[in-house]
């Protein structure tokens, strides 16, 4: 499988092969060869259609039916790659050549790739294609970069100030204790805090502990596990108790959450009713949801757990079996290769639940969660020595 964006006398094309033969689709319009316009390509593919857009223009082709999944393994080249005897000869039209102009504004899957000298995992024969101080979105928050003998200097608009214009003019007298984050409010020429895991009040300056973690929407806990590497993840589990009283929120997701190669195994609630979806390598994540409308929303507690034996999977809702199936009789992916990493609530900070599951679940949770377990373990996991922000002790009150 493959999928490469080049140029072709002059024009722009996208192959991809998703296991069977090779689609090509090509721009109607040449990119202008003079070296002082920039372009703007969006390129992608859901299932077996894919799209190629070139500033404004987009042509779409469909695959053939029943191949829908990219399965590539390997780096994501920008520009080259490390031996032109890598590219597979389908790819291109004619002889592979690397390319040879400027490249900004990668961006994959929501996210864009650093391209600096350090971020990638290696690289030859790149310069800087500014070839000044300045570059390329040095001045944050629509600053305006001027070069100088010393470099460069910003240029900040109304409310941002610092040497890149990174800091709000309302968070530079701010007084949120540690680890807090300053959350400009402009419309009240204010601030507020987001506080870190083991934190509250309004500068986040009270330490607290708790057993139960209670989560208001934008909260997150991110639990690294430190005994992935000695897991046999052909067989995992989860169990933990919840309360909540909203119909849509995403629980857990033991899984990176970085792109679409990431195994995962997320619970979480849609409609109203539980929801469990696990994705051990396809990338075709398998939805199991509760056929009735259960009382998950009822603000008491419920405990789940989610028992993964290679690709037979069981859902227990209180202690009753609820969910049952074997997304996979062919046994083609059995692991359930998480990373170490499990979110609680939702993701980082200004990473939308519904963008890094794409779809799959709509909203953060709002809620508690309590007694979580992992695998056989026989200690709950301590969310308290996780890492986090707007989480609050939910120990009152139960």
């Amino acid at each position: 499988d493959f999928l490469c964006i080049s140029l072709v006398n002059g024009f722009l094309q996208l192959r991809y092969n998703l296991g069977d033969k090779t689609v090509i689709l090509q721009t109607f319009q040449k990119v202008h060869a003079n070296g002082n316009t920039w372009h703007s390509l969006k390129a992608g593919r859901v299932g077996n259609e894919a799209y190629l857009d070139l500033d404004g223009v987009n042509i779409t082709q469909k695959a053939s039916p029943g191949m829908n999944v990219l399965d590539t393994h390997t780096d994501f080249f920008v520009g080259g790659v490390s031996s032109l005897n890598l590219v597979n000869s389908m790819a291109v039209e004619n002889e592979p050549t690397s390319f040879t102009g400027c490249i900004r504004e990668i961006v994959i899957n929501n996210r864009e790739l650093k391209l600096t000298a350090t971020d990638p995992k290696g690289g030859a024969n790149i310069g800087d294609c500014d070839g000044t101080g300045c570059g390329y979105t040095v001045c944050k928050n629509n600053g305006t970069c001027q070069v100088e003998n010393s470099g460069f200097s910003c240029s900040c608009p109304q409310d941002w100030i610092g040497r890149t214009c990174e800091q709000s003019i309302h968070c530079s007298q701010n007084r949120c204790g540690s680890q807090a984050l300053c959350i400009p409010q402009p419309t009240s020429f204010s601030y507020i805090c987001v506080c870190a895991l083991g934190w509250s009040g309004k500068y986040c300056d009270s330490k607290i502990r708790f057993f139960i973690a209670k989560f208001v929407g934008s909260s997150y806990i991110k639990y690294t596990d430190p005994y992935y590497g000695k897991r046999d993840l052909q067989h995992s589990r989860i169990s933990l108790n919840f309360t909540t009283n909203q119909t849509e929120g995403l629980i857990v997701w033991m899984g990176k959450g970085e792109d679409e190669d990431n195994d995962f195994l997320a619970i979480g609630l849609a409609n109203g009713t539980l929801k469990v979806v696990i994705n051990l390598g396809e990338r075709i994540s398998v939805p199991l949801i509760h056929s009735k409308y259960s009382t998950c929303c009822d603000e008491r507690w419920h405990f789940v757990t989610v028992v993964q034996n290679q690709t037979c999977i069981k859902v227990y809702l209180d202690e009753e079996l609820i969910l049952f199936e074997d997304i996979d009789p062919h046994r083609k992916y059995t692991a359930l290769n998480y990373g170490g990493i499990c979110y609680f609530g939702g993701f980082e900070i200004g990473r939308k639940v519904n963008i890094v599951t794409t779809g799959l679940f709509q909203k953060e949770f709002i809620g508690k969660i309590k007694d979580v377990v992992l695998f056989q373990d026989s200690k709950k996991i301590q969310l308290m020595k996780a890492e986090g922000y707007n989480v609050y002790n939910g120990n009152s009150g139960n």
